[in-house]
Order: C-alpha cells, then structure tokens, then sequence
C-alpha cells in the first residue's frame, strides 16, 4: 500500500486520517469555529487532519440553491483557514480551468463522484502535482476505479486517494457495498470513506437532495473494520440550518464521539 505524505503526516499507514469540514463556504465564523475545534480534536486524539470546505457546489438541484461564494473568495476564505490555523486543505474542482489555481491553495484536488470520468479534469489535477482524491461515482463497481487511477498516473502523478461514497441503489437511495474497501485497496492507493454523503438520499426532498444522518455513525465504523486508512465527514455546528446537504452532515458536538470510536476501531484492526 502507497503511503501519501502530506506536510508532516502520511496518509495510509498506522494513523487514520480525517478529512473534514462543512459542505459549502459559508460564514467566516461558521468556517473558523469548525476548523477550530476539528484541529483541537484531532490533535488531542492523534489523528491526521486536513480541512475540507467546497468553494462551488456545481450540482445542486435547483438554480435557487445556494452554491457558495465562487472560486476567486472562496479561495481567499479557505487560504485564511490555512493559514490560521496551519491546516492543509481539500477541496472539490469541477472544471480543469480550475485546478492549477486551486492547487495554489488545496493540498488535496478532489474529483467529484459525478464527475469522476471526465478525463480532462482527472489529467488537469493530476499534472498539478498535488493530492488527486478520486470520489467513486454512485454509478461505478469498485473495480472500475483501476481505470480512473490510471488516468491519474499516467499523467505523472501518484499521490493518490480513492473515496467510497455508496452506490445507487433505486431511486433516490443510496447504499454501501463495504466490499470496495478490500478491492479498491488492491489497485495499491489509500482508501477514505465517505460517511455522510454516503446516507445522502439525493433528490429526494424535491429541489434538494435529502438524508438520515442517524447511519453516519454505523456506517464510519464499518469502514473503519473493513480496512479503510480514513475517513471522509461533512460537518457543521447547526447541521438544520447548514445551507447545503444539512440532512446527512454530522454535528460538531458529536465529532469527538464519533473520531474516537472509529480510531479505536481503526487501531483495533491494524492490531
């Protein structure tokens, strides 16, 4: 198994990494408390960190939806967070245009699971040189990633995440096949879970997706006893009030819970 080094820690040996954070951009204080309080966390339970906010969610059910500031501020605000703090950062690109100005400020490109295929964008960040996080889409077996990987590698770059994040199961559901765990860790890159968006149930609400956040915390131990080297977590104070994908995020004051149980689990496993 490849370990990713990332500043001062690797990801994919004997310590979990958490990557973790709201959804979307929104307020300056709901960002700085999250970070704040994540990073005082995962310090004090030794866990690898590194922040994760969206600056665009480009696939929201409804042009009424909202999206987050845009990539020129949102940058700027996740920047502030980095150095505020002294956290790395990961967060989504939509487009290859893009990922070089992103890379400027993320530690970690991540690839959206519905745009996992797109060969352009996978090449764009990989040729950046940073983190490439590769989301298997809801569409995709776990043996299809290889192909992904590879598109990544041979476009120069090895520093590789693959994130399981549940598959379509029916019309607005989806579910977890924690088989991909084991098989996806064969193609030899780090594997992080997707706890939340994993109890997404997208569309459902109409014009925005819904969720049960009451199975982000089963389904984050699962992965951690089927072998996953981290772990993936949409967080926010006020998940009710959260401007995107509230339903399936995880409460902060439930974040040192749930880190430790699944630590101990991750610990467990490796033993």
């Amino acid at each position: 198994m490849r370990e990713i080094k990332l500043n001062n820690f690797t990801i994919g040996g004997n310590k979990l990494t958490i990557l973790a954070g709201p959804c979307v951009i929104e307020s300056p204080d709901i960002m700085e408390e999250t970070a704040r309080t994540l990073k005082e966390i995962t310090t004090k339970l030794d866990i690898n960190f590194v922040f994760k906010s969206s600056f665009d969610k480009a696939n929201r059910s409804s042009l009424s939806n909202y999206r987050g500031p845009g990539l020129e501020k949102g940058l700027e605000i996740l920047d502030g967070i980095k150095s505020k703090f002294n956290l790395p950062i990961v967060t989504d690109i939509h487009s290859p245009e893009q990922a070089a100005p992103v890379s400027e400020v993320a530690d970690i490109l991540q690839i959206p699971a519905f745009l996992c295929r797109q060969t352009d964008l996978l090449v764009a960040a990989a040729k950046t040189g940073k983190i490439v996080n590769i989301k298997k889409g809801q569409f995709l077996a776990p043996e299809q990633m290889k192909g992904l990987i590879k598109k990544v590698e041979e476009s120069g770059n090895s520093n590789i995440l693959v994130t399981e994040r549940g598959v379509t199961f029916g019309y607005n559901n989806l579910v977890v096949d924690f088989r991909s765990v084991p098989i996806m860790s064969e193609f030899g890159f780090p594997i992080i879970f997707d706890a939340t968006h994993s109890v997404q149930l997208p569309g459902a609400n109409g014009s925005c997706s819904g969720g049960d956040r009451r199975f982000v915390p089963p389904l984050a131990r699962a992965a951690m006893a089927a072998g996953a080297h981290g772990l993936f977590f949409e967080i926010h104070p006020n998940p009710d009030k959260a401007l995107c994908d509230g339903p399936n995020m995880l409460a902060l004051a439930d974040a040192e819970k749930e880190f430790k149980m699944c630590k101990d689990i991750f610990t467990l496993v490796r033993k």
